[in-house]
């Protein structure tokens, strides 16, 4: 096992559209950092496993030859890493500054952080409103029903918009497009919670690292996310989604005030 400061883990499931963004960035903008990049690809059709094999030599690419979902496909690392900290990483999300070394340096200075939530952009540069408070029934019927640009007045307070968006706080919930966090306390809990397929993870981890460290939302590193919000146009994703809702809300919300 090779040591590295910081490892970082991308899960693709038909993702051409976007990898290559997503991996020249990365590299790009780790250059001033030991760091390692591992691709776990669930059983793409579309050639991207013989993309990242033919071009991006320097990445371990991992293709356990199974689609277990997003979580569980990040836990194929867990044995692999024997770094200091870990980025979770979306196959949409680009970066265009050296917020890997920005993240670690803040780990390094504050030792009671377990887990960065960075700030997350569109592409255009306008912040995406995503949930930073425990997700309460009233927010996701709120996110669900939301068609305009503004947020109401329940997502403005499900994502914490009422604090200063540069400045640092502690969340309940950090959104897992990008997730930077300690490889102890990542393996300390182990890992992702594989019962979710996909959706509510994150939430679920964030959840499990509060209870030993803290999460907060740093906006000193500044990621950018393309997100597809897929659920909404596919009808499979949705039951997927609402199953994983159940499970999360069954294990952390339950007879909890």
């Amino acid at each position: 096992m090779e040591k590295y400061t910081v490892s970082g883990s991308i899960v693709t499931h038909n993702n051409m559209r976007t990898i290559k963004d997503t991996l020249d960035s990365l590299l790009e903008y780790t250059k001033g950092v030991d760091f390692k990049l591992f691709v776990i690809d669930n059983l793409s059709t579309d050639g991207t496993p013989e993309f990242i094999r033919e071009n991006y030599p320097q990445i371990e690419l991992i293709e356990p030859g199974t689609n277990n979902g997003f979580g569980a496909g990040h836990n194929v690392v867990l044995d692999r890493i024997d770094s200091k900290y870990h980025a979770i990483i979306n196959p949409d999300i680009v970066i265009d500054s050296d917020v890997v070394q920005i993240m670690s340096e803040k780990m390094d200075a504050d030792e009671s952080v377990g887990m960065i939530s960075p700030k997350i952009l569109f592409p255009d540069g306008r912040l995406q409103v995503l949930g930073k408070r425990m997700p309460k029934l009233k927010y996701l019927i709120a996110s669900r029903m939301r068609s305009g640009d503004e947020p109401s007045k329940l997502l403005a307070e499900y994502a914490m918009l009422d604090k200063d968006p540069d400045s640092e706080y502690r969340v309940e919930i950090a959104t897992g497009c990008f997730i930077f966090i300690r490889t102890e306390i990542f393996k300390k809990i182990g890992g992702f919670d594989d019962g979710y397929f996909l959706y509510f993870e994150d939430y679920d981890l964030s959840c499990a690292v509060n209870k030993i460290s803290k999460v907060i939302y740093y906006p000193k590193a500044i990621i950018y996310h393309v997100w597809g919000r897929e659920s909404k146009k596919n009808f499979k994703l949705k039951l997927v989604q609402i199953k994983s809702m159940i499970r999360f809300y069954l294990k952390w919300m339950i007879g909890k005030k």
